[in-house]
């Protein structure tokens, strides 16, 4: 019973909210492990029971940002049933999410951006040289990894320089796109047909041998990785994510508005976004030791 309610919500998150196929895995495999631990019906729970649940998370050694992403797909699922008059009472209302610091992004500076991009460009390779044009976007429309390698081949129109993505939820957004960055594009277009089958795909990084079509997210991280290490990077500071903060980052630095790396990156909340203005930069630095009163004082 318990699994045919889960197909039932997950069938809805699909249809209803447009959730992507990762976010689906999330959310099944947290409800398989809560009734694994509670197995009891779904009627019979109580609010006590998810909060020992919670408990016995914690013991176990789950961290708190992991905690509180299953108490959320819990409180959904619950909210779902009692929606659908499947329960009478809500048993996951009122129960308090963990507390959870967020931590600041990780990102780039320019010059190791800048480095990573010009050894990815410094090779004879034709996989490598698409590796390269495939980085560059990532930094140049501050993408997540899925929106890059899931890329539809009609997603950019070249007369307005514009991106158009779909992004968590199913929802699109547009991103201009600097011209040197469309000019990498046109050298990756001339020979892009070479990882097609008979020069036909749907998407615009196709690949011969993943089930998906297209390039996976697992093959560009280790390429990533690869051009870091080239690049006399440390490999463990490089993944597509940082690449993502080194935008928004770097976008804020140069006075970008608040408002514009938002709706660029894609987020829902503002307070998202608002983690990169905690960074301190070196031109922020410099600013306020050159402007300040008291930096011009002398002992």
């Amino acid at each position: 019973m318990n699994k045919d309610l889960i197909d039932s919500f997950l069938d809805m998150m699909v249809a209803e909210i447009g959730a992507a196929q990762n976010t689906i895995k999330a959310y099944q495999s947290d409800l398989h492990q809560f009734f694994d631990i509670i197995d009891i019906n779904y009627k019979k729970i109580t609010n006590q029971d998810i909060k020992l649940y919670i408990q016995r998370l914690s013991i176990d050694g789950y961290s708190s940002k992991s905690i509180a992403r299953k108490l959320s797909t819990i409180k959904d699922f619950f909210k779902f049933l009692y929606s659908e008059g499947d329960v009478k009472i809500n048993p996951s209302l009122n129960i308090l999410t963990p507390k959870q610091e967020k931590p600041l992004p990780k990102f780039l500076t320019e010059k190791e951006v800048m480095l990573l991009i010009q050894t990815a460009n410094n090779t004879d390779k034709i996989n490598k040289k698409r590796i390269a044009v495939m980085l560059e976007l990532l930094y140049a429309c501050g993408l997540r990894v899925t929106e890059l390698v899931s890329m539809n081949e009609n997603c950019i129109n070249f007369d307005k320089k514009e991106l158009l993505i779909r992004g968590k939820g199913s929802k699109d957004r547009i991103i201009p796109i600097a011209q040197s960055t469309i000019k990498s594009i046109h050298f990756y277009l001339k020979f892009r047909q070479e990882f097609t089958k008979r020069g036909k795909s749907i998407w615009f990084w196709p690949s011969l041998s993943s089930k998906s079509g297209h390039i996976t997210r697992d093959s560009f991280f280790k390429n990533l990785k690869s051009i870091a290490t080239d690049a006399g990077l440390d490999e463990q500071k490089v993944s597509p994510h940082v690449l993502r903060h080194s935008f928004a980052t770097h976008l804020l630095n140069n006075d970008a508005d608040l408002r514009t790396v938002q709706k660029l990156l894609g987020h829902e909340d503002i307070s998202t976004t608002e983690l990169y203005t905690h960074i301190i930069s070196d031109k922020l630095i410099e600013t306020v030791q050159k402007n300040h009163p008291l930096a011009s004082l002398k002992r």
